[in-house]
């Protein structure tokens, strides 16, 4: 069967961050068909288990870049390339060098998610940590509570790009790190970054959904540099026209924007979809 897989942010969802009525009637859609389809993500579980209920993702969900895969049907996650305190220790400092709280995601029992950080440093962080906590229903803690066996995902912030640029040139020279990083919604002067296991990738993840799942082909939508692992190991793969110049020009091709159902109406055409 054909799997196909959805980025969320600046793919799936429209400016708003929300499944536009187009998109959900597409997705019934393709379930009456039986066409098979997930999220893969750099967003947590609670982050985006609003916008995904009832609109029938009930194969796993590829969640934080490919580190963690959660199944529905059970409640259930798996995970790998996890962060150790070591491997983190160079890059928290390099954020307080440059005055960026970093901000410590973790996972915990009972598929609890945990953000510790450092004591905050300006509005826009304030304003991050109040997305976390109101809008993705995360707990925020300060790191003086994070336990020393936490299973850590990845690190993020938000900075100016000049500090930003720092810590991600610093990731570049550490073994077992990577970053995406880009322009915030905030502002082109502030940027964010993400830091987690090199080993870790939606691609990867991707890979052995397909063989666990018996899949023979797979079909991706995304739009950023951490989509690209995915796209290199698709059959087919396709960029919104919003998307990074580094993924369109890798992509099958080059489709809607985002924020005019793109995805959608592609699916529409590409699979015959009659709408009632």
């Amino acid at each position: 069967m054909d799997l196909i897989v959805f980025d969320l942010d600046g793919t799936l969802l429209n400016k708003k961050s929300q499944v536009s009525e187009h998109t959900r009637d597409t997705l019934q859609q393709l379930r009456r068909r039986n066409i098979a389809y997930t999220v893969a993500t750099g967003r947590t579980l609670q982050s985006a288990r609003s916008l995904l209920d009832g609109q029938g993702f009930t194969l796993p969900h590829i969640y934080k870049n490919g580190v963690l895969t959660w199944r529905p049907e059970s409640d259930v996650y798996s995970h790998s390339n996890l962060l150790t305190g070591a491997e983190i220790e160079a890059v928290l400092e390099a954020f307080l060098s440059v005055a960026v709280t970093p901000f410590i995601f973790t996972v915990e029992p009972s598929n609890r998610h945990v953000v510790y950080h450092l004591p905050m440093q300006n509005d826009s962080e304030r304003r991050l940590a109040k997305i976390f906590s109101q809008d993705r229903g995360i707990e925020i803690l300060p790191v003086t509570a994070m336990p020393s066996d936490a299973e850590i995902t990845n690190i993020s912030a938000l900075g100016a790009r000049e500090a930003i640029e720092y810590v991600a040139d610093l990731v570049k020279t550490e073994e077992h790190l990577m970053a995406y990083a880009g322009n915030a919604i905030e502002g082109e002067s502030l940027c964010w970054i993400d830091v987690h296991h090199s080993a870790a990738s939606k691609g990867g993840a991707v890979a052995n959904l397909k063989r666990d799942l018996g899949v023979s082909r797979i079909i991706c939508f995304g739009d950023s540099d951490n989509d690209l692992s995915m796209f290199a190991m698709a059959d087919e793969s396709y960029a919104p026209s919003n998307a990074k110049d580094a993924v369109r020009s890798v992509a099958t091709e080059v489709i809607g924007h985002h924020n005019e159902d793109g995805i959608s109406r592609f699916l529409r055409k590409r699979f015959d979809l009659v709408m009632p």
